[in-house]
């Protein structure tokens, strides 16, 4: 037997490449007549376009071509409003794409964007969200087909009769994704096979997708994101830029490379939308929760209705009999928002854990022990008995870690001079999602195995845990194994998103290699020239309906000092513990857990968009103005978590990670910022001048 390979912090195998630069991303691909491709946003909030004079860049040195909505190629209906792009006059906001200018060079295609001129029959507009919009409604649906609204028993009645009660209400501005590597997409015809090289986190929707939109079978589409530098959501679904880098090679016959600048980013490929909370909580004098209402206004845009689900968090978090949790939405003028990492869960439970920690205050009960107390034996929205639920031992073994006993309870009770100092606590909850994929194993002659599903690494490691797997499976050193993954070409496979991309691949790739193992056992002879092959297909297990309410778990410390005279916060320490299955690759999980955290400091202290009311548009559209937190922001973070053996997800018994971290995160901060200060702040991100004021405000 070889020594498990599961669970053991085995190093990134795509680490020296990617050190080293000779991973290749999408826009790196220099084949032969490359021409590149800019598009022109709108400069109107809403309206249609009149005219588009491309004279004077059609006439600029290198430009080749510009296509406009009169001599774009015709499009099928995409079923995605978002990406029908120059088929007609309509502006639905400010940055929708109306010209696209091909040259034979980048710079080249900046200057004749630059140049083209486009008149507008403008039409009033709206991009100003408020609980009280008149065009607010309940949709059927939030995200992820969770129905709108939910309740059960009487929470308007027992919230009155409560004798502890809070009522507060928080916003959480828009947020955007901003990876590392902009959205770009290489796109190349030979004949009538399409080729693609895309920055994705799911190329077998964007080959059906592309198929579809361009009338071809899929067969006659490869879509390949062998590297990709980071989605946080925004490449969980086909973008604008692979539309129209397609579009551009088939009207020029030449390959062509669209990569949108970062500035284009907030406007073009989706945001976490703007969510106001309302959320009233009800307890007996011992901290035994009655009621609980969690309400929450979005915005939309009027091209695609998309509906943060921020209150679904509350029907999984405490026992509680009465409650109601309400979506509600507003159409305006605004791009459409879309996934960003940890949608719903991560501002949904930004509110409840800050009004947590506002009972807790008003109880005078310390907040590790009022969500103990409350912790529920089965999922209070749906009666399932939880797969596996260890939040108690994360709240607990966090406490101990960080230091909890013995702390001060009392506002402003630390001081260094003109530093408060505060520390929190918030919960943390994640849905487990696991997807049907396929998968296939081969042995070779030479004693090694290939393994092959077209699951994408956004940087996450997927190569390198499904090495792990198949090793164990195997019963062979990693070493033997080599991984292909990242191309539609491959056996089938979900998209990287929602937490479930090892738990979903690792499946297929742990039934095919144990297969490949038993059938190799019994095989008389070598191991023929072309191998032997075995697949996997886990459709209609994978996505079987589960008695069980499946969920990963967390707890978040943090201590903050604030600074009186600049207002100011610095984290000096943030400490996770979770509970999140098996864990498969202890250094990449763990480098998860602490980016997750990382990105919640960010949306906690800096991070944050205004829309415009005059212009609408995105005043934040750079990393110039979107604060987003660097290595001096977090002094000290770590991350661990309990062991958990949950047989009710997977072969695996793995839950995903990439989400947990920064759910709650966010919270804790906000938290210990109170107990720093003895003032509540209720908006993200908790900036100096807010701070300052709010300090101001209290008279301390």
């Amino acid at each position: 037997m070889t020594a498990a390979a599961v669970g053991a912090p085995v190093e990134r195998r795509d680490g020296p490449e990617k050190v080293t630069g000779t991973a290749r991303y999408a826009a790196e691909f220099p084949l032969p007549g490359r021409l590149f491709a800019r598009p022109v946003p709108a400069t109107v909030a809403r309206g249609r376009v009149t005219g588009v004079d491309v004279s004077e860049a059609s006439g600029m040195p290198g430009v080749v071509c510009v296509l406009t909505h009169e001599n774009a190629p015709r499009l099928a209906d995409p079923g995605d409003a978002t990406l029908a792009l120059l088929q007609g006059p309509g502006v639905p906001h400010r940055g929708w794409f109306v010209a696209l200018v091909v040259a034979d060079g980048p710079e080249a295609a900046r200057a004749g964007a630059a140049a083209v001129r486009v008149s507008y029959a403008e039409e009033p507009h709206d991009v100003t969200l408020s609980a009280a919009h008149p065009a607010a409604y309940v949709p059927e649906e939030a995200n992820g087909g969770y129905p709108a609204v939910r309740e059960h028993g009487d929470p308007e009645g027992a919230w009155a009769d409560a004798a502890v009660r809070v009522d507060a209400g928080y916003r959480v501005p828009p947020l955007h994704n901003h990876p590392m590597e902009p959205h770009a997409s290489t796109a190349h015809w030979d004949g009538e096979h399409l080729t693609v090289h895309t920055s994705s986190q799911g190329t077998t929707v964007v080959r059906a997708l592309l198929a579809g939109m361009f009338g071809l079978e899929e067969e006659q589409v490869s879509v390949v994101a062998e590297y990709v530098g980071g989605g946080f959501g925004s490449k969980g679904t086909p973008r604008p830029d692979v539309v129209l880098a397609v579009m551009a090679a088939r009207h020029t016959g030449r390959p062509v490379t669209v990569a949108l600048p970062r500035r284009f980013l907030p406007a073009a490929v989706g945001h976490r939308a703007p969510t106001l909370h309302r959320i009233r909580l009800g307890a007996d004098t011992d901290g035994r929760l009655a009621s609980l209402v969690h309400e929450v206004t979005t915005h939309t845009s009027r091209v695609k209705e998309f509906v943060e689900q921020a209150a679904v968090p509350a029907r999984v978090m405490y026992a509680v009999p009465h409650s109601r949790t309400v979506h509600r939405v507003v159409p305006l003028d605004v791009p459409t928002p879309s996934w960003m990492r940890a949608p719903g869960e991560c501002p949904g439970m930004y509110a409840l854990e800050s009004a947590v920690d506002e009972l807790a205050v008003e109880l005078g009960m310390d907040p590790v022990e009022l969500r103990i107390r409350n912790e529920p034996r089965d999922e209070p929205d749906t009666g399932r008995p939880f797969s596996s639920r260890h939040l108690v031992e994360c709240l607990r073994e966090g406490a101990r870690r960080f230091g909890w006993e013995g702390r001060d309870p009392r506002p402003r009770a630390r001081r260094e001079g003109a530093l408060l100092i505060g520390t929190g606590v918030a919960a943390a909850t994640y849905p487990v999602l696991v997807l049907p994929s396929t998968a296939a194993a081969r042995a070779l002659p030479d004693g090694s195995f290939l393994v092959e599903t077209n699951a994408t690494d956004i940087g996450t490691g997927a190569r390198t845990v499904l090495a792990q797997i198949a090793a164990d499976a195997l019963d062979v050193p990693p070493e033997r194994v080599r991984i292909r993954v990242g191309s539609s070409d491959l056996p089938a496979a979900s998209l990287a998103g929602g937490s479930s991309g090892t738990a979903s691949w690792g499946w297929p790739v742990h039934e095919a290699c144990s297969r490949l193992a038993e059938r190799l056992t019994g095989f008389p002879g070598p191991v023929p020239e072309q191998g032997l092959v075995v697949h996997a297909d886990t459709a209609g297990r994978a996505d079987a309906e589960s008695p069980y309410a499946r969920h990963a778990f967390g707890a978040h410390f943090a201590e903050v000092a604030v600074d009186t005279v600049t207002g100011e916060v610095r984290v000096r320490r943030l400490l996770g513990v979770f509970a999140a299955g098996r864990i498969l690759n202890a250094r990449t999980a763990r480098s998860q857990f602490v980016g997750g955290m990382t990105m919640g400091l960010g949306m906690a202290l800096s991070e944050g968009s205004t829309l415009d009311a005059a212009f609408g548009d995105f005043t934040e559209s750079d990393l110039a103005s979107y604060h987003v937190p660097v290595h001096a922001d977090v002094p000290d973070i770590e991350a661990h978590w309990v062991e958990e053996d949950d047989p009710h997800l997977n072969p695996l018994g793995g839950k995903g990670i990439g989400e947990i971290g920064i759910v709650g995160s966010p919270a804790a901060v906000g938290n210990a910022v109170h107990h720093a200060t003895g003032v509540r702040l209720r908006e993200l991100p908790l900036t100096p001048d807010r701070v300052l004021a709010a300090l101001s405000a209290s008279g301390r």
